[in-house]
């Protein structure tokens, strides 16, 4: 292997001339440019460097749309859990500098908008203060590392990761090389039994399981969605918690120091190494570089299951509950914040953001549930939406995100409001789907895996004058948890003011024509693309339908 290797690595010269960004990184490293914050912006906006605007991204800003001096800020908090103190001063960062607007993020993230260039100093310094980063939020890193929301508190996990996810986080932030990578890498850490973090979509998961009688890890790799999706896979190993910081960093230097995952950055993720080596040749790439062989996990863990953690849970504490309430689009307001942070404060309870973009106040006394339900409605906010709103993602789309071609955010709250009106209150309440809407191929929202996914992209109307408006392309079959899989593009190019009927239709047929309670996956995997064409187009009615 090391022979075929040595033959097929392409040449650092060959990468630094196909690869933009890996020449921005050899110029002048990333880390480096918040050093240099104050002269860009004595320079102007307008006389700053693209590759400095690029290099920024690695501190967690990018421009917003249009590209016009406003930026955005990504907030990382490690597991999604946020203190008082730190909602708050988000909160109060978002009022004073960000029109009072913030997006939770599927990687647990929080983001503000319409920051100027001359305020970042002082908004880096306040982040700063309040014990948080934004270092990896973008860029060729270690994203946020993801855990399951409610870990330390869920009765049913089997212990709890979040201790060693903080020494993850804390170790891969602070070494420079991991600044480095071929392109962005995403790890996620959980005992949750549900799998809440979708350990299938990530480079690199770690799932709590044990092995006799000891509490370990297994090790997935290679998931990642964008515009080539592709599902983890199972290393077949057992982790044991104090060597996951030694795997972790031989899976990443590994990959990090093969040049043909350099050259191209469509080809730099780790999935497709992945794909060139299958888990059983990763597995012994890793062993070889630790210098050892790793031990055997007999049998993968699966999942329990599925929850968003919407609703009152007791804590494995006695006496404490956690409460999720979904956050429609996962768009809030700082003066949300402030306010949900003064009610933590009474009682000393986090607030945690889920993968579905919503979040959990934890530590709520048995005594203060009401008092918190009634604050929390005053303030828009309900654990007793339908699942739909809890499972619903949309990701940032339009109007900031340069990527974007629709309103993706917008276009998931028209759709679930449609399908409450048109189904009623009861029936919504008893579907337990998730809708997936991005503004764009990049997955963000992961549309690849949602019971029903919309994809944004355009529509070039008939007739003369070419004009395009927004549109959808529909996937369906795709799922996590026991039935993971990869959607498909099923539907083309739904204008975007008829795509709520389309699903609305697809709903429907399924509601209709279910068999012995089969899920809205099972039932398109039973129906062919054109059946599942005629059905959204109105073609083809329910009763139709065998």
């Amino acid at each position: 292997m090391a022979t075929q290797r040595a033959r097929t690595e392409p040449s650092w010269d060959l990468v630094l001339k196909r690869n933009c960004i890996e020449r921005l990184k050899q110029e002048k490293s990333p880390e480096e440019i918040l050093q240099e914050l104050p002269r860009l912006i004595s320079c102007g906006y307008e006389a700053i460097p693209e590759e400095d605007i690029v290099r920024m991204h690695w501190w967690g800003i990018f421009h917003d749309k249009p590209k016009i001096g406003n930026f955005c800020m990504r907030i990382k908090s490690p597991s999604g859990i946020l203190k008082p103190y730190q909602l708050r001063g988000i909160g109060e960062l978002s009022v004073e500098f960000g029109q009072n607007y913030v997006e939770l993020t599927t990687r647990q993230n929080v983001q503000l908008h319409w920051l100027r260039l001359p305020i970042l100093p002082r908004v880096f310094d306040r982040v700063q203060e309040l014990g948080l980063t934004t270092k990896g939020g973008c860029g060729d890193t270690v994203r946020n590392i993801t855990g399951c929301p409610v870990a330390g508190l869920n009765p049913e996990e089997l212990f709890d990761p979040t201790p060693l996810l903080l020494q993850v986080s804390r170790f891969f932030d602070e070494i420079p090389e991991y600044s480095n990578l071929p392109r962005k890498h995403k790890i996620t850490i959980s005992a949750c039994p549900n799998w809440c973090t979708a350990p299938e979509i990530h480079d690199q998961a770690l799932i709590a399981t044990q092995k006799d009688g000891r509490h370990g890890f297994a090790l997935w790799i290679g998931g990642g969605l964008a515009s080539t999706p592709r599902l983890a896979r199972p290393l077949g190993v057992f982790i044991e918690p104090d060597d996951v910081i030694p795997v972790l960093r031989a899976v990443i230097d590994e990959w990090s120091s093969q040049t043909r995952y350099r050259v191209s950055r469509v080809k730099a993720r780790i999935k497709f190494m992945m794909d060139d080596y299958g888990p059983e040749g990763f597995r012994e790439l890793i062993e070889a570089r630790l210098g050892r062989k790793l031990e055997d996990l007999p049998e993968e863990p699966r999942p329990c299951g599925s929850a968003n953690h919407m609703g009152i849970h007791r804590q494995k504490q006695p006496g404490l509950y956690f409460i999720g309430f979904p956050v429609p689009a996962g768009r809030m307001t700082g003066e949300q914040l402030i306010a949900i942070a003064d009610i933590l404060d009474r009682f000393g309870g986090d607030f945690r953001i889920t993968r579905q973009q919503n979040f959990i106040l934890t530590g709520v006394p048995e005594w203060e549930i009401l008092r918190v339900l009634d604050e929390m409605k005053a303030l828009g906010y309900t654990p007793t939406l339908s699942p739909l709103w809890g499972n619903g993602v949309a990701c940032t789309g339009n109007p900031h995100c340069n990527y974007a071609l629709c309103d993706a955010k917008g276009t998931l709250e028209h759709l679930i409001r449609h399908l409450e009106e048109v189904f009623g209150r009861d029936t919504v309440q008893d579907l337990d789907l998730s809708l997936h809407v991005d503004g764009c191929p990049h997955a963000c929202a992961h549309h690849w895996v949602g019971d029903i996914g919309l994809q944004g992209t355009t529509l070039r109307l008939r007739g003369g004058d070419g004009r395009t408006i927004e549109a959808y392309e529909i996937y369906l079959r795709g799922g996590l948890g026991h039935h993971a899989a990869i959607g498909r593009p099923i539907i083309r190019r739904v204008p975007a003011e008829q795509v709520h009927l389309y699903v609305e239709r697809l709903i429907r047929a399924y509601l209709s024509g279910r068999k012995n309670g089969e899920s809205i996956q099972e039932f398109f995997n039973r129906h062919s693309d054109e059946e599942l064409i005629a059905i959204g187009a109105g073609e083809m009615v329910p009763s139709s339908i065998s």
